[in-house]
């Protein structure tokens, strides 16, 4: 009985946390048929701000961490998050009845780090006198943007397949499959996955992020990161929401059929997740002496799915995706899970490090 008044209580914290209250406002009034709209302009003005100050305070944490200490984690956080991507693309991506582009959208996401995930377990940490290791926000990027291109790069390149298919099939011909399905073998592969690598790094959002991540690890931007982009974060943040969540009522109608495969992947993923990331940050800690804490944040940032880079990355490196889908699956039901598995890896590290 503890258990599920606990999990009740959790959900009541998520639901009025403002970044899922604006959410649901914006589909309460999306429900109700509000006339209400933010100008696209404003709100691609707002996505660019919100990843330029993610992508500055990650070159920042990068820049002030002992490289040496940071370099394994860092590799580890990386192939996380890809393994994250390549999994789910061979399991919810291929179920029937779901759109491979919203499959990849959604496993982007929880591929990706949630902020607010990352520091409920550093506050839980902290509130049970557990040491960590100070350059853990730095390893954000590195799991956030490789989950986030990978899942892109595989949605855009499954799309450039099928579309190649089709063109042939079209013009009477055959597609020769022995080169990965495209017409002219592992050549056209090769020169397809790198267009799309530039097209994704090119790509306003992923731009905006880099760019950030890049002036916070070479310049000394702490003064305008602290006194422009905290202060507005925020507020920016909801505006987002609003959108995001106007949006996804307007197409929810689409997930009426395959609703339960994105609930029992929102609600499994999170700790198969996690435990990749616990697994992830034993290799660190046999290695390098990660701390047991460390062990912990890292499979708390692979458990958890992005509600803050990843939405707007998503919406402009695939527009074809439901946002009601990768939205909905990862704020709406991964977060509260990612959050009630932290005691979970807190138990693990106990068992098998020591905290």
């Amino acid at each position: 009985m503890d258990v599920v008044m606990d999990f009740l209580a959790t959900m009541l914290g998520q639901l009025q946390k403002p970044t899922l209250a604006f959410l649901l406002g914006g589909m309460m009034l999306a429900a109700l048929g509000s006339k209400l709209e933010v100008p696209e302009p404003v709100y691609k003005f707002v996505v660019m701000l919100l990843l330029l100050k993610v992508g500055l305070g990650a070159g920042i944490s990068i820049r002030e961490a002992d490289f040496l200490s940071l370099l394994v984690p860092a590799v580890a956080a990386v192939v996380v998050g890809i393994v994250i991507v390549l999994l789910g693309s061979r399991t919810l991506a291929r179920k029937q009845g779901i759109s491979h582009m919203d499959g990849m959208a959604t496993v982007g996401l929880f591929g990706a780090v949630s902020a607010s995930t990352l520091a409920a377990g550093m506050a839980m940490l902290d509130a049970e006198g557990v040491a960590y290791e100070g350059f853990i926000g730095a390893l954000y990027p590195f799991m956030d943007v490789a989950a986030l291109v990978t899942a892109i790069v595989l949605a855009r390149l499954s799309a450039e397949k099928k579309a190649a298919r089709s063109a042939v099939a079209q013009g009477g011909g055959t597609v020769a499959m022995g080169g990965g399905g495209f017409p002219e073998g592992s050549g056209q592969t090769l020169g397809m996955v790198r267009q799309i690598l530039v097209d994704t790094a090119r790509s306003p959002a992923i731009s905006a992020l880099l760019l950030g991540i890049a002036i916070g690890l070479f310049a000394r931007p702490e003064s305008v990161f602290e006194g422009f982009y905290e202060l507005l974060f925020r507020g920016l943040l909801t505006i987002l929401m609003l959108v995001m969540g106007m949006e996804a009522w307007s197409r929810l109608s689409e997930l009426k059929g395959v609703a339960h495969a994105y609930l029992l992947y929102a609600v499994t993923a999170p700790v198969v997740h996690g435990l990749l990331g616990f697994g992830a940050g034993l290799v660190a800690h046999h290695l390098t002496g990660f701390s047991a804490g460390g062990v912990v944040l890292l499979a708390v940032m692979a458990a958890s799915s992005s509600d803050i880079s990843g939405p707007p990355t998503m919406r402009g490196a695939l527009p074809e995706a439901n946002p009601s889908a990768y939205v909905g699956a990862s704020t709406g039901l991964g977060t509260p899970v990612a959050l009630l598995s932290i005691p979970l890896f807190m138990a693990l590290a106990d068992v098998f490090i020591g905290l």
